[in-house]
């Protein structure tokens, strides 16, 4: 990423999304504007404020997970597998034993795995086996299963995903808050950029479509109320806004040394060309209106790829639909690009899928890397009266087409993360 250092590209993407399965019916989804957001039916939500969600149709049996795998993992882990499955053999690459030549030295292969709140769903679905629906204080271990350990560490995620390609390089799970999904691809590429793997599988997963997990937000007054139209519920940067969505699912990216990637003749997708994160020091769960710390992150991560402000053509938003963040987030863009904010195309893909937490940051850089390749900017659906202290263009409700050598994806998360990614196009630089 950093001039002059080992360049960091993409080689495979896979997607598990809301409304969508896989790569190309996730893109098809987000640039046709459609949503995938409804009721909950995972469980009764009717004594919730927010009863709405978008949840991914799963099954890992049928998506070519085994019946131990899917005993042993939670769902965030099988979505990170099968999401893995699809972006590793995008890039053409093959890992283990028995490979064809140019398989990547295993010593080599690094893993990054974003989560924001780990195995929530097995863990949550566990104390209520143990506690029989929480009538017993002092639980019966009987009924726990065997791998319950497995759902305690969110390293298992990571653990898998190693396992599963032989990486015997860094293995590693950042949690983050809602930045775990960019800041695991900024430290996977930092990986090859420092010359400790010449190929990470980089990414992230979550599924906190649980009680517990809506129990939290709804204290907090974050999640959206409008239950009466879930498929509109979700309406970043409008002014009718009134909380996010909760959503789910999992995003993994194959990121490659630029030679490496070369010497086997791989599809590039973009260049990975800067990435910074920055924390506020504020407050756990607010933000300051004046986006510094964002802006600063966006100001580095340009900066890393020698980058000037006017020529990003493409921001995918955080966007969560909330008045604090998007009004934050609109002022660090017009902070950190200047006169450029006023007509650059940023959008919030938040807005048909949903809040997956930890995961929506890969979500959001699959979504962007396709936008660089294909030349086509997806939109913000749901928006239809702007929000006066929110006045860039947020791409309203249908695609753009726009060739997009430059894009960034930020990220905001509770605890005061802020993050930026910078994707070009792998032409933009010939050395």
């Amino acid at each position: 990423m950093t001039a002059g250092g080992r360049r960091v590209v993409i080689t495979g993407i896979g997607v598990v999304a809301p409304g969508s399965m896989g790569r190309e019916g996730f893109w098809d989804m987000i640039t046709a504007g459609r949503t995938a957001t409804r009721r909950i039916t995972f469980f009764d939500p009717s004594r919730f404020r927010s009863q709405v969600a978008a949840e991914v149709d799963f099954d890992g049996r049928k998506l070519g997970l085994t019946a131990h795998e899917v005993h042993r993992n939670d769902r965030f882990v099988q979505m990170a597998m099968v999401a893995a499955d699809e972006a590793v053999a995008d890039s053409g690459l093959t890992f283990g034993a028995g490979g064809a030549d140019d398989a990547p030295d295993p010593d080599r292969v690094g893993v990054t795995l974003g989560s924001a709140v780990g195995a929530t769903m097995r863990l949550e679905n566990e104390y209520v086996a143990v506690s029989d629906a929480g009538k017993h204080w002092l639980v019966d271990p009987r009924y726990a299963t065997r791998f319950l350990h497995q759902a305690l560490v969110p390293s298992c995620g990571a653990t898998e995903l190693a396992v599963r390609f032989g990486a015997h390089g860094p293995a590693t799970v950042v949690s983050t808050g809602c930045t775990s999904g960019i800041d695991a691809v900024g430290y996977g590429a930092q990986l090859i950029e420092d010359g400790d793997a010449d190929v990470v599988i980089a990414g992230a997963s979550d599924a906190p479509i649980s009680p517990i997990s809506m129990a939290c937000f709804d204290t907090i007054r974050a999640t959206t109320a409008n239950n009466a139209d879930p498929e509109h519920a979700s309406k970043p940067f409008d002014a009718r806004r009134d909380g996010f969505v909760m959503g789910e699912g999992a995003a993994v990216l194959v990121l490659e040394e630029l030679e490496h990637a070369r010497q086997r003749g791989a599809e590039v997708y973009c260049e990975v060309s800067g990435y910074a994160n920055r924390c506020n020091a504020f407050h756990m769960t607010g933000l300051r209106p004046d986006g510094i710390e964002m802006a600063e992150a966006i100001g580095l991560a340009l900066d890393q790829g020698r980058i000037d402000p006017d020529e990003v053509g493409y921001v995918n938003a955080h966007g969560s639909g909330t008045k604090q963040n998007d009004r934050h987030e609109t002022a660090a863009v017009k902070r950190s690009l200047g006169p450029t904010a006023q007509r650059v195309s940023m959008s919030s893909i938040k807005s048909m899928v949903g809040h997956s937490l930890g995961a929506i940051g890969s979500i959001e850089i699959a979504a962007t890397a396709l936008a660089v390749k294909r030349g086509v900017v997806p939109p913000t659906a749901n928006y239809g009266v702007p929000d006066p202290e929110c006045d860039l263009d947020y791409v309203p409700n249908t695609a753009r087409e726009q060739k997009v050598d430059v894009a960034l994806s930020v990220g905001s998360g509770f605890g005061g993360f802020q993050s930026a990614i910078v994707l070009a196009s792998p032409t933009r630089r010939t050395a």
